[in-house]
């Protein structure tokens, strides 16, 4: 799988992640969101880009519950909760946030 991003090719896996994370940019995320029929506001982008940011830090990408832990820690409760990250990446939020953010898909998601 592949997929075209500003006259360039760019390697996905069986799932739709990145192969290579240096690929990522705001281009490919933006892509990568309308292969999955979302449209990125700017809250969906305070979570990518919180995710890269949890990602430089641990070297993983987040399951659920450390995302919203995190997300509440960062940018406080009324966005670090379940209710609005299910909201914002169609009720799987590790695993769509982590995929549009081009992050490797997060070990516990199937």
């Amino acid at each position: 799988m592949s997929l075209f991003v500003s006259g360039r090719e760019i390697a996905l896996d069986k799932d739709g992640f990145l192969v290579d994370l240096a690929d990522w940019n705001e281009a490919a995320a933006q892509a990568l969101a309308c292969r999955e029929e979302l449209e990125l506001k700017a809250e969906h982008w305070e979570i990518l880009w919180l995710l890269r940011e949890f990602y430089a830090e641990f070297q993983l990408s987040p399951a659920t519950r450390p995302l919203i832990k995190y997300t509440a820690l960062k940018l406080g409760p009324e966005k670090g909760n379940s209710l609005h990250l299910n909201r914002l990446f169609k009720g799987t939020p590790a695993k769509l946030a982590a995929k549009l953010a081009g992050l490797p898909k997060p070990n516990n998601c199937l």
